[in-house]
């Protein structure tokens, strides 16, 4: 039975956003279900250009499961993921990615560098796009807004 774990991961985006960050959501679900990370953008807050979501929920599942493998693991994430994130999730070996709106702009899934059809990368998963996308993009559409207004 297929279990999204996308509502958490906009709830770590709206949790950016109210922290100024641009609101991207991520959570990393180990086999059987269980929740191993979840995390926001924090690029402003910890002046890291690597703090993405993504970047931030591979590091904590990482040290949870005592690995810098995550065979088997799910990641969910609001938007597409950019050329560096998606860079990590083959080097982690993780199964699955879920994410729901997609970036034009700056994506390396779909769009961009294309990490995944590489012949250099190390590591594929299994692509789901689209999930919550909606959502992701009302999110974003207002936060990017409200900063322009």
């Amino acid at each position: 039975m297929f279990i999204s774990y996308m509502n958490q991961a906009l709830a770590e985006a709206r949790a950016a956003a109210t922290r100024g960050e641009v609101p991207v959501g991520a959570v990393i679900v180990a086999p059987g279900g269980a929740v191993l990370a979840a995390a926001g953008n924090r690029t402003r807050e910890l002046h890291d250009p690597t703090a993405h979501a993504e970047m931030l929920a591979i590091r904590a599942a990482c040290a949870a499961a005592g690995s810098e493998r995550l065979g088997g693991h799910d990641l969910y994430v609001t938007l597409e993921p950019c050329a560096m994130c998606a860079a990590a999730i083959a080097a982690a070996r993780i199964a699955r990615l879920y994410y729901g709106a997609s970036d034009p702009k700056s994506g390396g899934v779909a769009h961009g560098a294309r990490v995944f059809s590489h012949p250099q990368a190390h590591h594929a998963p299994e692509i789901y796009d689209g999930i919550g996308a909606s959502e992701t993009e009302r999110l974003l559409k207002a936060f990017f807004g409200a900063r322009r207004a």
